[in-house]
């Protein structure tokens, strides 16, 4: 076993895109932007504000190469796990699963015991991490 397996960049960057995408809809009004949003004790009008002040463009570039970032080492625990034979779209969402619940959920759900925020805040943003998570586990295991 090699200590850096061989890595389908095409595929990790679809994988990527699929976890940006993800999150765009996510936090969208179509699904839990509104929620999101006031569990902040927010209001729409200041979270807009704040992107104006921001440099969105940056933010965004950001957020990709952390989906980026979160594929390809995904895909390296594929490589790794699955060694010599497919584990399967099936195998690969429960292995994003269980990544999920070893290192997400649980490191960001003890910061969450200590913030003082609304669990429910915690719930929404570990949700969109178990999905993605899963989703780019089963792109990454089908497409190696």
């Amino acid at each position: 076993m090699h200590p850096l397996p061989a890595i389908n960049y095409l595929a990790v960057l679809v994988a990527a895109i699929v976890i940006f995408v993800l999150g765009g809809l996510w936090y969208s009004p179509a699904l839990f932007a509104k929620r999101w949003i006031a569990l902040q004790n927010r209001t729409e009008e200041q979270m807009r504000a704040q992107a104006a002040a921001s440099n969105m463009p940056l933010m965004y570039l950001a957020a990709f190469v952390c989906a980026f970032l979160q594929a390809w080492v995904m895909s390296g625990v594929i490589a790794h796990v699955g060694a010599g034979n497919s584990i399967g779209i099936h195998g690969g969402a429960v292995l994003g699963a269980f990544l999920w619940l070893g290192f997400v959920a649980s490191t960001s759900y003890a910061t969450a015991l200590f913030s003082g925020k609304p669990k429910q805040l915690w719930l929404i943003d570990s949700l969109y991490n178990l999905f993605s998570f899963m989703l780019a586990g089963a792109i990454l295991a089908v497409w190696r």
